[in-house]
Order: structure tokens, then C-alpha cells, then sequence
């Protein structure tokens, strides 16, 4: 098979949670643990650093990535989902993993595969572990898909657990309080390994602590960790700082455990982070006159941070394209975006997208108002035919939405 061929079967053959939602998901560790014994077990080949959270956790491993690369360090890094190309889930030193690869993994193990009938995730997982093994990485970041405790990555034993923060999202798999998501969160938590808590609340503290003193393992708060250095980022928005704070208490932890990490290093990785890693879709720009900004926020917190972001731009007149997925609590989304400005109702090109009229028939009921657009495509095109150099156009409310805008 091609490598086109062979990302037609992947996607054929196994369940695609970002695409038809609870029906790809697995709620356990069995058919990941099989897959890696036929693999020959490559996660216990590379040392590794774990990341958890609702929302930053992609900024976060990727900064720890190139943090690492500017260390010296021959990195893996495995995040999810991908925006443009599959192989962005599975990098080494910022380089994506070869289409050959993928396609004689693929072509090497279907069968004995196919008789465990795993999710996608679970396959992508036991690829990436077999590269990062092949080639003899010195660590690798591993970003969760959903989760933690019953995630499919959560068969490593890290150097380094990092749980970002926690709101509610996938409550339908992780539960509808923040008390029951940070315990499927502090499942990534192991025994004796440092474990960093990113930000807390009330009703999150408590699990994270109760969960480490049953592993005996030492919990660091990083809202407790003064950074008194500014870091220049590549990557945009209001919110960076507290992904930065994140990484700086899991940076200072790696050097007390030897790990050989300068100054130097610290401050060219993050501001190199989307130069070093490839990673896109936060607070980007996309274009100028009109200028046009996307990020892939796509929970009630993500909005958040993203309208908060917005108050601070400066335009004549804002257009929003946004799409969501039906799965979401679209109502707590919709109710916290501006009222002022123009909407350009879509659909990202997914079964699980909600449909343009169905989110603009909600959206009414929040004083948002705009048309509809059967294609993100369409909706931008629409978003720049109306605006005027000095307007802004916003691009999101999925992932999904800006992998198609990018």
C-alpha cells in the first residue's frame, strides 16, 4: 500500500474518536498492552515525560520538547489530534515521522492487529512507541488523548507526570464534576515519580494530593513557583504565562534529577518552540488586512481565555467563523462569546461537527447572529469578502475548524 492507501485503511479499519466520538472510545488498557507486547514492548526502550490536562497541554509538551532539543537531547514527542498531516502526532527533534514507516507498521502488523480490534488512538500509540524505540530517542514527551488513567499512553513509566489543569470537558467518559475528572487525570501519577499540578481549584487540590501520598510520590505547585525571568514565546495569547509557569517547575524538577538543562536552553526553547516543534493553532495569525487569528479552544475554559484574549485586540469590526462538535457543552461556549460582531456559522468535515444550522439556531438564543456555511472554507471566504483591513476575523471554536482554516 502507499502511505495515502495506508491512512485511508487506518482511518477505514479502526474507530477515529476525533471523528465519531464515543463509539472510538476504549475505557481500558488491555487492548493498548497487547498491541505493545506485539510490538515487543518499545515503551520500556526510552525514558519519557507524561502530560495531562484539560486544556495547555499541547503548549506545555511542546515547549518541554524544545526546551529538551535545545538541551542536546534526541526528542520524541507525541501529541494528538493532528491539524494538517497524521504524522504531526509523532515527531523526533521537530521532524515528523517518515510515510514509510507508517506505511511498513502498518503493512508489518495488521493482522495480528486486526484480531485485538483496537481503537485508532490505541494504533497510533503502539506506532509511535515502535519509532521512538527504533530510533533510540533519549526521551520522549507524551501528550494523553483523553484523560489519563484509563488513556492509552498510560503505559509508561515517566520520569516526570505534569497535569496542566482541569475543567470540564468529555464529561460523558471522565464525569460532570472537576472532582471526577482530576482523579481519571491523576491517573497518569506513579509511583515515587515527581509530579507537577499545573493549576488548581478548590475541588482539584485535594484529589491530587490524596492521589500522590498513595503513590508516595512528590507533587510540586506551580502556582507556587515564582518565575521571576521574562520568556519571550513564540506562541501567542494571554494564556502562555501560565503554560510557561507549568514548564519552568517541570524543568527545575528534571535538573534536580540530573538531567543537564541551562538557562541558555530554557529561554531559546521557548522562544523557538513553533520553529523547533511545528505546532500551530494557538492564537495564530493567519493573515493580515483584515488580519485573522485562529486557536483551537473548544471547551468552556478555552473560549474563555480566547474571549478574553479578544477584548484586547484592537479592530473596527470583529467576524467570527466558528464551528464546534456535538458532543461539547456548546451552550456554555456560546453564551461567553461577544454579542458585537458578525457570525459565519460552519462545520468542520467530521461526523461529530454540529451542524451549521442547528449552532446557529443555539447561538440565536445567546444574541449571536450571522449566517450559515457549509464548509469552513466558505465561511472565510464570506468572513474576508465583508471585512476591511482594519476589521478582525476570528477562526474557531474546534480544532477540527482550524485544521481546515490552516
Amino acid at each position: 500500500m502507499t502511505y495515502r492507501q495506508t491512512l485511508e485503511y487506518l482511518y477505514a479499519q479502526y474507530p477515529v474518536f476525533q471523528r465519531i466520538g464515543a463509539a472510538a472510545y476504549k475505557p481500558d488498557l488491555q487492548n493498548t498492552q497487547a498491541l505493545l507486547s506485539i510490538c515487543g514492548n518499545p515503551e520500556k526502550h526510552f525514558r519519557s515525560l507524561h502530560i495531562a490536562g484539560t486544556n495547555g497541554k499541547g503548549s506545555v509538551s511542546h515547549m518541554l520538547a524544545s526546551i529538551l532539543m535545545e538541551s542536546g537531547y534526541k526528542v520524541g514527542l507525541y501529541t494528538s489530534p493532528h491539524l494538517k498531516d497524521f504524522r504531526e502526532r509523532i515527531k523526533i527533534n521537530g521532524k515528523m515521522i517518515s510515510r514509510k514507516f507508517v506505511v511498513d507498521f502498518t503493512a508489518q502488523h495488521k493482522e495480528k492487529i486486526n484480531r485485538i480490534r483496537p481503537s485508532f488512538f490505541e494504533v497510533t500509540v503502539a506506532m509511535a512507541f515502535s519509532y521512538f524505540a527504533e530510533k533510540k530517542v533519549d526521551v520522549v514527551v507524551v501528550e494523553t488523548g483523553l484523560g489519563g488513567r484509563l488513556d492509552s499512553t498510560n503505559v509508561i513509566m515517566p520520569e516526570l507526570s505534569i497535569i496542566t489543569n482541569i475543567s470540564k470537558d468529555h464529561t460523558q467518559f471522565l464525569g460532570d464534576t472537576f472532582e471526577k475528572i482530576a482523579f481519571e487525570k491523576a491517573g497518569i501519577i506513579k509511583a515515587h515519580v515527581p509530579v507537577i499540578i499545573g493549576e488548581t481549584l478548590p475541588e482539584t487540590k485535594t484529589v491530587f494530593e490524596q492521589s500522590a501520598a498513595k503513590h508516595s510520590s512528590p507533587i510540586l505547585f506551580a502556582e507556587r513557583t515564582k518565575v521571576e525571568k521574562k520568556y519571550a514565546c513564540e506562541l501567542k495569547g494571554d494564556y502562555q504565562p501560565k503554560n510557561i509557569r507549568t514548564v519552568i517547575t517541570a524543568v527545575k524538577q528534571l535538573q534536580k534529577l540530573q538531567w543537564k538543562i541551562r538557562e541558555t536552553n530554557i529561554r531559546k526553547g521557548i522562544a523557538r518552540v513553533i520553529t523547533n516543534t511545528g505546532l500551530h493553532g494557538r492564537w495564530e495569525t493567519l493573515s493580515k488586512q483584515p488580519r485573522m487569528i485562529c486557536d483551537i479552544g473548544h471547551n468552556k475554559a478555552g473560549i474563555r481565555e480566547v474571549v478574553k484574549q479578544l477584548r484586547k485586540e484592537k479592530y473596527n469590526r470583529l467576524h467570527m467563523v466558528i464551528g464546534v462538535v456535538n458532543d461539547k457543552d456548546v451552550n456554555a461556549m456560546l453564551q461567553q462569546l461577544p454579542k458585537k460582531a458578525t457570525y459565519y456559522f460552519t462545520k468542520a468535515k467530521l461526523p461529530r461537527a454540529l451542524s451549521e444550522t442547528d449552532l446557529r439556531e443555539k447561538a440565536t438564543g445567546f444574541g449571536l447572529h450571522g449566517e450559515c456555511f457549509n464548509s469552513v472554507k466558505k465561511a472565510i471566504r464570506a468572513a474576508k469578502e465583508n471585512a476591511d483591513k482594519k476589521d478582525l476575523i476570528f477562526v474557531g471554536g474546534s480544532a477540527f475548524v482550524v485544521a481546515e482554516a490552516l
